[in-house]
Order: C-alpha cells, then sequence, then structure tokens
C-alpha cells in the first residue's frame, strides 16, 4: 500500500499546539510552524482504525492494558532493535517526559546533581530544577560540523553528588545517533560512579539512512541495570495527543522504585484507553508505513540540505543521522541574543524553535521540523531565503 505524505492536512482550529497558539505563543499571525516535535502527517490506517472501532463502543470506563499491548512492545524492540525485553520491565507513562521527571524523583534527593549534555532537550532542565537538583552541564563538543560527547569534561563533572546522568539518544536537537562505543563508554564511566543513567529513548525509530540506534540498556547486563530507558510510539507515528509512553527498567530495585515515585505522586496504574490502543495498532500494524515515512522524511532532508547549500550559503545545517528535526547554524547571519528569534518570526514569518531554549552551545541556532509534506517545507525554506537576503 503507498502512503501519502504531501497532501496538506489542515490542522488549523483543531486545538493544535503547533498550528494554532502562534499568536498567543510568539505574538505573531501567519507564520509557518516547524517548530514543535510532531507532525503534520495522518497516522498509520491501523492506529486509526482502532480509535474509531474502540470510540465506536461508546464506554470508556476503567479499562486494564492487555497483555497483547506488552507483546507488541516486547515484539517491535526485538525486531526494529534487536533487543529483548520482558513485560515485567514495563511501566507504562503518560509520555517521556513524566518519564524523566519521575525518574530524577526517585533516583536523587534535592541537592543532588545531574548531568545533562547541552545543547539539549529543554524538559531536561525541567526534570533537575522541579525535583530541588542542581544541574551539572556537560557541553557537547561541536567541531567542523559535527557533535561528539566531551568525554575528558564528562569524567570531571562526576562527584559524590551526583546521581543521575540525562542522556538524550538519539540526541534532539542536534541529531547525533551515538554509536555502541560512545554509549558503552559514556555508560560504563556511570557505572564506575554508581551513577543511575536515564536514557530518552523517543526518537530511536527515526533514524536516517546510514545509521543505527543502539539501545543503552542493551550493551551489557551491567549497563542495563543502572539504566531507565524511556519511551513511546508517540514520535514514530505522531500521536503524541494521546499521552502514552513506557519506561523499560530491567533491574528489580529500580523499577520498584520508579513505581513507588509514581505512585506516590498519585498517578493511576491505568492508562489512557485510546493511547494504549493506538501503541498496540501502531507497533502491530504500522511498520510498512513508518517505511515509507522514513523514506520520506530521508527525500525532505536531502531536499532541504539541497537548498539551503545552495540558496542560504550563510546558514549552515548539521546534517542529522537521527530524528526529523534539524539544527541550523545561523550565527554568520550576525543576529545576537534575541534578534535570531525574532528574525525568523516577524521577517521570515516561520516559526522554528530558539537555539538558546536548549541551553549551553545552544545561541545562533535554529531547530526546525522537517516532517511535514513538501510544499510546507519548500515554502518555509524559500521565505527564510528571501528574509536573509534583506540583511
Amino acid at each position: 500500500m503507498h502512503y501519502d505524505f504531501d497532501t496538506i492536512i489542515e490542522r488549523r482550529n483543531t486545538q493544535s499546539f503547533k498550528w494554532d497558539l502562534a499568536e498567543t505563543l510568539v505574538g505573531e499571525k501567519d507564520v509557518l510552524p516547524l517548530w514543535v516535535a510532531d507532525m503534520d502527517f495522518q497516522c498509520p490506517p491501523a492506529v486509526i482504525e482502532a480509535i474509531q472501532r474502540r470510540a465506536g463502543h461508546g464506554i470508556y470506563g476503567y479499562t486494564a492494558v492487555p497483555d497483547s499491548c506488552y507483546q507488541a512492545i516486547i515484539n517491535w524492540m526485538k525486531k526494529r532493535h534487536g533487543w529483548n525485553i520482558e513485560k515485567e520491565w514495563i511501566v507504562l507513562t503518560p509520555g517521556v517526559v513524566s518519564g524523566f521527571h519521575w525518574a530524577v524523583r526517585a533516583y536523587t534527593h534535592p541537592g543532588d546533581s545531574v548531568i545533562v549534555q547541552t545543547p539539549v532537550y529543554y524538559p531536561f532542565f525541567k526534570a533537575v530544577k522541579f525535583n530541588g537538583c542542581q544541574m551539572v552541564e556537560n557541553q557537547l563538543k561541536f567541531s567542523n560540523g559535527q557533535y561528539e560527547i566531551d568525554f575528558d569534561d564528562l569524567a570531571r563533572k562526576f562527584d559524590s553528588r551526583t546521581k543521575v546522568l540525562l542522556l538524550c539518544s538519539p540526541h534532539n536537537p542536534v541529531g547525533r545517533v551515538w554509536t555502541r562505543p560512545e554509549l558503552a563508554r559514556l555508560a560504563n564511566l556511570c557505572l564506575e560512579h554508581n551513577v543511575v543513567l536515564c536514557s530518552d529513548e523517543i526518537h530511536a525509530d527515526l533514524i536516517f539512512r546510514g545509521y543505527r540506534h543502539t539501545p543503552t540498556a542493551m550493551i551489557s547486563d551491567e549497563i542495563a541495570a543502572k539504566t531507565i530507558t524511556c519511551a513511546a510510539a508517540n514520535k514514530t507515528f505522531n500521536i503524541a495527543g494521546l499521552q502514552t509512553g513506557f519506561v523499560i527498567i530491567s533491574d528489580p530495585v529500580l523499577r520498584d522504585a520508579f513505581v513507588n515515585t509514581k505512585q506516590n505522586l498519585g498517578i493511576s496504574s491505568m492508562s489512557n484507553i485510546f493511547g494504549v490502543e493506538a501503541m498496540e495498532a501502531a507497533y502491530s500494524g504500522g511498520e510498512e508505513w513508518l517505511e515509507q515515512l522514513l523514506d520520506y522524511l530521508q527525500n525532505n532532508l536531502e531536499f532541504l540540505l539541497e537548498f539551503v547549500n545552495t540558496r542560504i550559503p550563510k546558514i549552515k545545517v548539521i546534517k542529522p543521522e537521527g530524528t526529523y528535526l534539524v539544527w541550523l547554524d545561523c550565527r554568520a547571519l550576525g543576529l545576537e541574543g534575541d534578534h535570531l528569534k525574532q528574525f525568523m518570526l516577524k521577517k521570515a514569518k516561520v516559526w522554528l524553535n530558539n537555539g538558546a531554549e536548549f541551553g549551553s552551545g545552544g545561541a545562533g541556532f535554529q531547530r526546525l521540523n522537517l516532517a511535514c509534506p513538501r510544499s510546507i517545507l519548500a515554502e518555509a525554506l524559500q521565505r527564510i531565503e528571501q528574509a536573509v537576503k534583506t540583511l
């Protein structure tokens, strides 16, 4: 079956966070939104049909999570990533953000330190702050258009107060798909210092050609015993609004601590009825759709690279290895502070994520979401091109 990713689906007036809140959030109308990380594509038919079928029943009472949902997760991890997991390891959450917030709460006390690798997904910062911890930054090294982990700096950042390292794998926003040796080196430093490694792997299925995602906990049993993997079908199948995700924790002591934290916060053991239906349907019947999506995203990326490199050469594209997010180096435009953000919004009429939001090393960059019909991507790039000509 051929899936259509070119047709524009009107999302305005659907309470879309991405499309309907421009005036509220950034004070601008008529901006093209390529910011928040959801896609402008319809979900796989299997997901839509599953939700419609469940909705047709008409009763939405308290509902348990069926074994078939857990089995769908297990099968997906095995087939897509070669990772053998067990049902007991899976704890459902409302999403990965809840997962890593609860992980920080479960494995730290106020005043403890948590390491993050900036520039990075900005909800990490709130997970540290809201749990009363100190954030320690291990800024990524950027050289010749490529990001790497600064392992020398990382080794110096561990001390007796360090309890958790928050890892983004694949990395948002810089697009790195960390290699197995990189992950092993990082994880072994955590082992050496008895630090829990909380790995946000929500973009694990969105990998460009030539790269492969390695689940951190799959590297060794010893690493798995200190690793919390936060995952979801949300990014892969565009179901973030259904607020359903899960963590994978093989170690029973770590898992009990996580579950206790969840319960102490008053979080029900039950999950969103439609989120569970959608997740199971996606993992069971969405693979063909995903393969075609990945081809489309690859072509969008190649289109963007060609356009920016030839027509907006002052902007440098940090070519992503994974995710559908592109990190743009705009420093050569000479716009400092908030001026770059305002230039994109007011002059280009394009709504991107401002790089400074992602912490140290983010100033002068913008994050662009290319998970949209190519015509929308083309229009956004043309707007940026025309705006840059005015500088």
